[in-house]
């Protein structure tokens, strides 16, 4: 594949036919993409150079779609404020780690930094696992329901990548996995901990958010780490569907052998 050209990006996907296509694209596609059943996999992989419409109803379209900003916007606070409060209750030397009914760990406040770090890094795992197996399950043929949802999640931003009010997680979708994130993380360990781990996890996502976005609509320099992250993600798009599911980082593509082949 050649070096793929930043400034035009659309010569890499084609147009729609309104008369010979699967579906109809004068009217919205969540309802009809199911009904393509086994031709749907090669259909959503051919990408094209216009926006979907999902939903006939205006008020459910528009809670599809989201803003580039509303990501920093609605999580940066929260990242701030959780990440604040974490760091002066470790100050505060109360808290600690019981290992025994009789012995106890105190957790100074130098340890924050690592805890965030160690939620930002479990993130990038989390980005691969979704991205693989749920945002690539491949729906059976004969299920209708399973090929809407994933086109719901998924399918239409491969069909449109470059649709760019599609391209970062809608605060309230995203709210469900944060929350469960959050939940799982206080349970298992110390609220404390938990929430530390968890803060570096929140801005692990937000990174990851503004990353794909950039990586779709962004120019980064030649020779540099978002350069490469940007060709690897075209190639992912548009030659290796069924590999390199690392947006941030291919670090995870490398263990579980997914890792897109240098050409």
């Amino acid at each position: 594949m050649e070096d793929e050209d930043e400034n035009s990006p659309y010569k890499l996907c084609s147009s729609v036919d309104l008369d010979k296509d699967l579906v109809d694209w004068r009217k919205p596609l969540a309802w009809q993409v199911g009904n393509l059943r086994e031709k749907y996999d090669a259909w959503v992989h051919q990408p094209v150079d216009r926006p979907i419409r999902l939903f006939g109803n205006p008020l459910m379209e528009a809670a599809t779609k989201t803003s580039w900003y509303w990501v920093p916007v609605v999580w940066l606070p929260i990242v701030f404020y959780l990440g604040w409060h974490c760091y002066t209750t470790l100050a505060q030397g109360n808290t600690r780690i019981e290992l025994t009914s009789d012995f106890s760990v105190p957790i100074p406040k130098h340890v924050f930094p690592v805890l965030f770090m160690m939620g930002w890094f479990l993130w990038t795992f989390i980005e691969y696992c979704i991205h693989r197996f749920v945002f690539h399950m491949k729906p059976p043929a004969h299920n209708y329901y399973l090929i809407t949802l994933h086109f719901l999640l998924h399918g239409q931003h491969h069909k449109s990548p470059y649709d760019g009010s599609r391209l970062v997680f809608p605060p309230g979708l995203a709210s469900i996995v944060v929350s469960l994130f959050y939940m799982s993380l206080c349970k298992t360990l110390p609220e404390t901990l938990g929430t530390s781990v968890f803060v570096g996890g929140l801005c692990g996502y937000v990174v990851y958010d503004m990353i794909h976005y950039y990586l779709h609509y962004g120019s980064p320099k030649r020779g540099s780490y978002l350069y490469s992250l940007k060709a690897y993600h075209v190639k992912h798009h548009f030659e290796h569907q069924r590999s390199g599911f690392g947006i941030t980082t291919t670090f995870w593509d490398h263990p579980f052998n997914t890792v897109i082949p240098d050409e």
